[in-house]
């Protein structure tokens, strides 16, 4: 029998609840104002009161209100029909309300059950499984999505029966095993699973070992990130973090994307919504939509609602973490640096630890990968979650205001980020292998350049353009050429957008070989000259298709060019 309770006390979305039975931590129950049901979880026990976090704005609610647990977790439902669609962070499916407002307590179903799918078995009867282990399979527009044993059944079981190939729908009966003690359990295409828990079906979870292309070249070639591997874009606002993460979505090497906008600006959200049904794939040359999952919450929605929804998928932590602050705050908790929760660096890393590489129990192998944004308040990137993130995420993609407003996109800072993936013996042997041999070490060398740039800029400002030698001026041009090459990119052209890494390779290397010549310049006019001339026909080049005749012409230009000037 499920546990009730009466509302006890209200502080803006926090209700206190007299609970007349046992009740969990962060167990679901639904708080009644007159007819509307409201979704809420338990953050805090005490004795018979329960303190719960509502989904919805509190405003009407009474004392004396009815309270019913549910006895669970929050939990998401995990089956065919997800991909393709756009959830809130409850995976309310966004699609299926009406009007311009989601309504209060409103809640819908985030599949539509009645929906038949081919399924095709994998697995026969007298098969040995465990939680996890592949019974079949179904296609998902043309994705594979594996039929499992349900990841809450502990222990091993033998298969039964499986059921034909054909069409069903995913509430009908596709399998049935038994365990050892012989009950037979029923399983079919649906699943739920507790978003605050990790899923844990796997036998081992070693360190990522393979790069995950993007065709970003400042992240590719500069900063890599890894297949199951962590990152993060802090940056102030207007600094590019949402197209850069369009960018990721689109071209990186995934099967599945989950784009999360939760606490975005409204209007990027709509342009989310607007923009990726129309996005051409470029792996596949079908539709960006038919892999991809969209969750989106905006900044109007309650606040509780974006801390729960970080768990449904990675958004900002930066408005994840004003979540938790607030809700530290009316719980009256001791507050850390800035009044955010004391074990804010803990909860922050125990997020991050859920991406990973893993080996499943029949020898394949799957990868989350996880890469969030944070939103410092005035771009101060010494503030408690930025610094807490760092802790827990291996790449750090800096977005710099100052390069932001030059136009300098995208705006990661080649001197503040960086990828601790480069450290990895795995990674670098990977690079080797697939890249060029001591690849590493060609990356070090151009992050010196860009440093020792920086200082020649440094004192040219202080010391004025004749104050310095020219070879002050070669040095601040050369990582300049850098720059604009490589580090910069345009969006919003098709070609240049996503560069493969075989001509991130070439690019590097061509630009390399000229920073490491010497040149005879008169003066820093004909340096500065030479090399505005230089970046002109290399951006021509990126805009260029990759082997064509025109890229080959520019080639072949430029390697005149630069002959000409060498000492």
């Amino acid at each position: 029998m499920k546990t009730t309770g009466r509302v006890n006390g209200i502080i803006s979305n926090i209700v206190i609840v007299k609970a007349d039975g046992a009740v969990g931590q962060n167990e679901i129950c639904y708080v009644y104002a007159g007819d509307t049901k409201m979704m809420a979880e338990v953050i805090k026990v005490v004795g018979d009161s329960a303190y719960v976090q509502v989904f919805d704005s509190t405003r009407g609610l009474k004392i004396g209100d009815k309270v019913e647990f549910e006895g669970h977790m929050l939990e998401v439902t995990l089956a065919p029909g997800l991909l393709s669609r756009n959830y809130d962070g409850l995976q309310n499916d966004l699609e299926k309300m009406d009007g311009l407002f989601i309504e209060r307590g409103s809640i819908t179903d985030p599949i539509d059950f009645d929906a038949e799918w081919e399924f095709a078995p994998l697995a026969k009867a007298g098969d040995k499984v465990t939680a996890a282990s592949w019974l079949g399979e179904v296609k998902e527009q043309w994705v594979s999505h594996k039929i499992m044993v349900p990841f809450t059944m502990a222990g091993n079981y033998t298969v039964k029966s499986v059921a034909a190939a054909g069409k069903y729908k995913v509430t009908d009966t596709i399998a049935v095993l038994t365990d050892e003690e012989g009950r037979e359990h029923a399983v079919t295409m649906v699943q739920k699973w507790p978003v605050k828990q990790a899923v844990r079906c796997y036998v081992e979870k070693p360190r990522p070992s393979r790069m995950m292309e993007t065709g970003v070249r400042a992240i590719d070639t500069f900063n890599p990130m890894a297949e199951g591997g962590t990152g993060f874009i802090p940056g102030p606002f207007g600094a590019g973090k949402t197209v850069l993460q369009h960018a990721i979505s689109k071209q990186a090497d995934a099967d599945i994307i989950i784009m999360v906008a939760c606490g975005e600006r409204a209007n990027e959200v709509v342009e989310i919504f607007k923009e990726f049904p129309e996005l051409v794939d470029p792996h596949t040359g079908r539709k960006l939509m038919e892999r991809t999952i969209i969750i989106c919450n905006t900044s109007n929605m309650p606040v509780a609602a974006r801390e729960a929804s970080v768990y449904t998928g990675m958004d900002s932590t930066s408005r994840w973490a004003q979540a938790l602050r607030e809700m530290s705050n009316r719980l009256e908790e001791l507050p850390g640096q800035d009044a955010f929760p004391m074990d804010l660096s803990a909860i922050i890393s125990n997020f991050y630890s859920r991406a990973g590489l893993v080996k499943l129990n029949n020898g394949q192998t799957g990868s989350v990968t996880f890469l969030g944004t944070v939103s410092p308040a005035g771009g101060n990137l010494k503030e408690p979650v930025t610094e807490s993130t760092k802790k827990a995420a291996r790449c750090f993609y800096a977005l710099s205001q100052g390069r932001a407003d030059s136009k300098r996109y995208p705006a990661i800072d080649p001197l503040e980020s960086y990828s601790k993936y480069l450290e990895y013996p795995e990674i670098r042997e990977y690079l080797d292998e697939h890249i060029e041999k001591d690849w590493v070490d060609l990356v070090y060398a151009g992050k010196t350049l860009v440093q020792r740039g920086k200082e020649a800029n440094d004192q040219i400002n202080i010391l004025g353009d004749d104050g310095v030698p020219v070879e002050y001026h070669e040095r601040f041009w050369k990582s300049e050429l850098l720059d604009f090459v490589i580090l910069q990119q345009d969006a919003f052209d098709d070609i240049d957008a996503n560069c493969p890494l075989e001509r991130q390779k070439m690019m590097y290397k061509m630009v390399l070989d000229i920073c490491r010549k010497d040149f005879a310049f008169a003066d820093f006019e004909e340096c500065s000259q030479f090399f505005k001339g230089l970046i002109n026909l290399f951006r021509q080049m990126n805009y260029s298709e990759w082997q064509s005749e025109k890229f080959e012409g520019y080639r072949k230009q430029i390697e005149e060019y630069v002959s000409e000037k060498i000492k």
